[in-house]
């Protein structure tokens, strides 16, 4: 388990989204009210309806979207040497001729070395690990391709708007209540949520903002619509007492752009400047290696050093530099850094705007790629 923070509250990873009873009514015919066709058929004894023929969700019942997605989400348990480490929530998103494909958090399964599935219809299988990413947050686990009993529709957070109806469905608590569903409100987007990744690196990741209820056990669960389209993958809670109703999921787009690497067990290459760094705030740090700010500095990140023959060094940044942008966007934190590096390659030449002497200066920066 990872510690979250966002703003001055602690995030805790959870494993996302849980409870909640599905709905046993079927919708016998065509409802014009959305205007949102998904599939419906007959209900089942657990209140799952299967897929059938082409109707439109109505506003108070969305048991046709959840059996849309329900059999392709799956209850994942993590191993350690026969050692229990915990359980979480993933979907098949994917098959080929020979596997299915779970997308799930990388925390669900960190630590691990084997890992079992658990299926909608309550097979156990082994798992697979492909690859996964802490940066991201995701992993790939396969599955031999007869136990993919259902495959997950990808849909689009771009495209979905604030206030819109989404759900979740998840294992939370663990195996008890699997397959417990959720419905709540898309409550923001694009929220930049600060985090520890291998308990010691600060990351910013841009989220979407959930009040559907959270629950350990449910990490790694996918976030849907009104139509059953996953629109993201849920990761993280807000826990503090007086708050209520704070979840967070990657946005759907952002796991897609890197899962056919994570499927090839790839690493994901990410790009170095070439420093040693600190934070502005970081007074004893900085007190440590000899740098004194002006007091009107307020943000950004201090050049403690730079690497030889790295982009930073040949473009002459040099310690005591303050980095306070890249390619025009701001950076406050170390953090915030990363996370505006991370969006380009190896090889890439960026824009970083710095103050030294009291005066901003630009340089061109060439990144290379960690050894």
């Amino acid at each position: 388990m990872r510690n979250k923070l966002i703003t001055m509250a602690s995030l805790v990873v959870t494993f996302v989204i849980g409870g909640v009873f599905t709905y046993y009514a079927v919708i016998p015919s065509l409802i014009r009210d959305t205007g949102r066709d998904i599939f419906i058929g007959s209900s089942t004894d657990n209140g799952v309806v299967q897929c059938a023929n082409n109707v439109t969700i109505t506003e108070n019942s969305i048991s046709a979207a959840v059996g849309k997605i329900y059999n392709a989400v799956v209850m994942i348990e993590n191993y350690s040497n026969n050692n229990a480490l915990g359980t979480g929530s993933g979907f098949i998103y994917k098959v080929d001729d020979d596997y299915g494909y779970i997308m799930t958090n990388h925390h669900v399964i960190a630590n691990g070395n084997q890992t079992t599935v658990i299926l909608a219809n309550d097979t156990e299988v082994d798992g697979t690990v492909l690859g996964s990413d802490p940066y991201l947050d995701l992993a790939v686990v396969r599955i031999d391709k007869e136990y993919a009993l259902q495959v997950a529709t990808i849909g689009s957070s771009e495209q979905a708007a604030l206030g819109d109806t989404v759900f979740t469905v998840g294992a939370p608590l663990g195996y008890e209540y699997r397959g417990s569903v959720t419905k709540g409100t898309l409550s923001g987007k694009n929220r930049m949520v600060s985090v520890t990744v291998n308990s010691s690196d600060d990351w910013i990741m841009s989220v979407l903002q959930i009040d559907a209820a959270i629950n350990p056990g449910n990490s790694g669960g996918p976030l849907l619509n009104v139509n059953g389209e996953v629109i993201g993958i849920n990761s993280l809670k807000l826990v503090k007492d007086e708050i209520e109703g704070m979840g967070f999921a990657i946005p759907i787009e952002d796991a897609m752009k890197y899962v056919e690497f994570l499927e090839k067990g790839e690493t994901i290459e990410r790009p170095l400047i070439g420093i040693t760094m600190a934070n502005v705030g970081d007074t004893y740090l900085l007190f440590q290696n000899g740098v004194r700010l002006d007091d009107d500095i307020e943000y950004g990140v201090v050049v403690i050093s730079t690497v030889s023959g790295s982009g930073a060094n040949k473009a002459g940044l040099k310690k005591g530099d303050v980095i306070t942008r890249i390619e025009g966007k701001e950076v406050k934190s170390a953090a915030y850094l990363k996370y505006e590096l991370y969006k380009h390659n190896p090889g890439d030449t960026i824009e970083l705007t710095y103050i030294r002497d009291g005066e901003e200066q630009t340089a061109k920066v060439t990144l290379t790629k960690s050894d």
